[in-house]
């Protein structure tokens, strides 16, 4: 008798403005239309202060990786899916961003809750699940931890709002990756503290929230 093992998924790649990303069937398809993301966010990095980026539920790494590339910002990658992180630092190394860029495999609500002091950051990027527990049947093709964000879809960009107000910088901003204009209001009826969303961003396929944080200093998150 003996055992078989199940042949590893086949690595596909895919355009993503001006980089090449690998994936596979194990994460989320990066979408084309996600680049609205990057592009904002390299916008908002032309004039934010020192400091690296931070990504949040950030996959296969595109979205972060296509906002800092040729800025020579140092980008944080957080997700809770090692096989993402796995692919997050394949993209890095083959972006030639490796020295920048660190991939780190946890949950969100382990994200600055070490006490660090340099734990805070000018530009936070989140594409956290947004598919409501009750739809996710109708994308097959996706995994599963990749798109399920709970009952109305807001459970994991909740989570995202709590980092945010651990570590984004004073006066920094945030873009939050989201499935409707109602998720987006939904969202904005519930932040509290400094959070508040400056601006919404529309495509057919989704919106790109805008969170500015207004405290003027650390110690006022504390």
């Amino acid at each position: 008798m003996h055992s078989e093992t199940s042949p590893a998924p086949a690595v596909a790649t895919i355009r993503f403005g001006s980089l090449t990303i690998a994936y596979d069937d194990r994460v989320l398809l990066p979408r084309p239309w996600t680049l609205l993301q990057s592009e904002w966010a390299r916008e908002l990095l032309a004039s934010a202060p020192a400091g690296p980026v931070l990504e949040l539920c950030s996959g296969a790494g595109h979205i972060g990786l296509a906002a800092v590339v040729g800025t020579g910002r140092r980008l944080v990658c957080v997700d809770r899916d090692p096989v993402a992180c796995a692919f997050a630092e394949h993209n890095a190394r083959a972006a030639g961003l490796q020295d920048l860029v660190e991939v780190r495999a946890m949950d969100l609500d382990q994200v600055g809750t070490d006490g660090a002091v340099d734990e805070t950051y000018p530009l936070v990027i989140a594409d956290p699940p947004w598919v409501p527990s009750g739809q996710v049947g109708r994308h097959p093709e996706d995994p599963l931890g990749a798109i399920d964000g709970g009952p109305d879809g807001l459970e994991l960009a909740r989570q995202c709002l709590r980092v945010l107000e651990r570590c984004l910088a004073p006066g920094g901003d945030a873009l939050v990756q989201l499935g409707s204009v109602e998720q987006a209001v939904a969202l904005a009826g519930e932040l509290t503290g400094s959070l508040r969303i400056a601006e919404t961003r529309t495509r057919p396929d989704g919106v790109v929230v805008r969170v500015r944080c207004h405290r003027t200093t650390i110690s006022e998150s504390q």
